[in-house]
């Protein structure tokens, strides 16, 4: 009979990237991987601990997997018990606990659970870490790949408990990189989304040390494949070289994910975040001049401790200048073992709310004013997913979300669309009509 194993995954794309791999893990091991919601004889719950509620959904969905399938054997894995191990130990329904670093080993550490009927723990202390783990790549969904090249951070910001759950600095070695994309591009993939707790220092603990763009140029040469994109750089990551990369390649999207967290600069210092606003603007101004069509879009964490109203407004302006394209809004959520949470002028819970749908609001005004600039114009669409028969949904190159009606054989190309009508998170475009007749039949 053939076992079944179920997945739910909290938190960033690394943490998915890494989901995609165990399920692989457990594919050579002659497993079914099913929905988590159905029937399964495994539930592994990749976690997250960048706020408390990344917390709890993570005790909900264990207690929904003991719901499902009251005999199944449940796997806590991942940052949550990396640094809370105690925490997810109360939890009876926990069977195999697994931290950060030791996602290779979950199939046996399973199957010896279920063998022997007995709890098995796996955390080992993070910050010893020296090496990249190694992990597989999967292929069986998504058109756009996620490869995960560096792992762990260096910057020990106040408010994150990252660094603590994930480590220092490791680089996947630039060879062992190149030969990941090569399979995914042999495999079909047209895109490639580098991913990394801290990307932007990929390489920096090699020796000499090296850097993104070295990375970047190696990957430019991989035959078949047609789009890189970078998940998330820190602002004094975007050098002028990478600007001068990025803005001279046909392959590296015109798009970049650069974390603001405050507009205030008396804030960022109170982070630890090694820029001001005003530098952070002027950044900004550069990427522009340098990359007319960039997507920008930016992580803000709202109600900072010690943060005011003035604070906050500063924050407003600078998104406002900045124009981003999308935002990602966080309400502050003290994380135990971090300075932040020892900070003694914490924010009102409501008013981190009020301030969290202001700036949610400004970032929907932001996204579709950059949307509206492309009307009329074309935009290049790799083609990922069917909303409904005849609907198609894909990203444009600066990450503008497409819809438009197609045939499914379109599905995994980059198709030209027109944009046509704005809207907030997308733009709804037609299919140009000089698409090429063979390109439109291929599968």
């Amino acid at each position: 009979m053939v076992r079944r194993v179920a997945f739910a995954t909290l938190g960033c794309k690394v943490n998915q990237s890494e989901t995609e791999a165990m399920k692989e893990l457990f594919r050579e091991r002659g497993y079914q991987v099913v929905r988590f919601n159905q029937p399964a004889d495994v539930y592994v719950i990749n976690t997250c601990t960048v706020t408390s509620v990344a917390d709890r959904k993570s005790r909900q969905l264990v207690r929904r997997a003991s719901r499902l399938a009251p005999d199944a054997t449940v796997a806590v894995i991942g940052c949550w018990p990396q640094v809370a191990t105690d925490k997810v130990k109360e939890l009876p329904e926990v069977d195999v606990i697994i931290g950060t670093g030791e996602r290779s080993l979950v199939v046996d550490l399973v199957e010896e659970a279920a063998r022997t009927k007995k709890r098995v723990q796996h955390v080992t202390p993070v910050l010893r870490k020296a090496q990249f783990e190694e992990l597989p790549l999967d292929y069986s969904t998504h058109t756009r790949a996620f490869l995960k090249i560096e792992d762990g951070c260096n910057q020990f910001c106040t408010y994150c408990i990252i660094p603590y759950a994930r480590g220092t600095v490791r680089s996947r070695s630039p060879e062992k990189v190149v030969a990941a994309a090569e399979q995914l591009a042999a495999k079909g993939y047209k895109e490639i989304v580098l991913t990394g707790i801290h990307l932007g220092l990929y390489g920096s603990d090699f020796s000499p040390k090296s850097d993104l763009t070295v990375v970047l140029k190696l990957l430019e040469d991989v035959p078949g494949l047609e789009r890189i994109r970078i998940s998330s750089l820190d602002p004094a990551e975007v050098t002028p070289e990478l600007l001068e990369l990025v803005a001279g390649s046909s392959k590296i999207c015109p798009h970049l994910h650069i974390p603001l967290q405050s507009g205030s600069t008396k804030i960022l210092q109170r982070m630890r975040r090694p820029y001001t606003a005003e530098e952070y603007l002027k950044l900004v101004k550069r990427i522009r001049q340098a990359i007319p069509d960039i997507g920008l879009t930016t992580d803000v964490i709202v109600g900072f401790p010690g943060e005011t109203e003035e604070d906050f407004a500063d924050t407003i302006e600078v998104v406002k200048i900045a124009g981003f394209s999308r935002l990602h809004v966080f309400p502050y959520s003290p994380r135990t073992g971090t300075l932040a949470a020892e900070f003694p002028d914490q924010v009102e819970t409501k008013v981190k709310e009020e301030r969290s749908h202001r700036l949610i609001s400004l970032g929907h005004d932001l996204a579709l004013a950059f949307h509206r600039r492309y009307l009329g114009q074309q935009l290049n669409v790799l083609v990922e997913t069917e909303r409904h028969k005849g609907q198609l949904v894909g990203y444009s190159g600066n990450y503008i979300r497409v819809h438009f009606s197609g045939d499914d054989c379109l599905m995994n190309q980059i198709v030209p669309v027109t944009a046509l009508k704005a809207a907030e998170d997308h733009v709804y475009g037609q299919l140009q009509q000089e698409f090429p007749a063979e390109r439109r039949n291929s599968s």
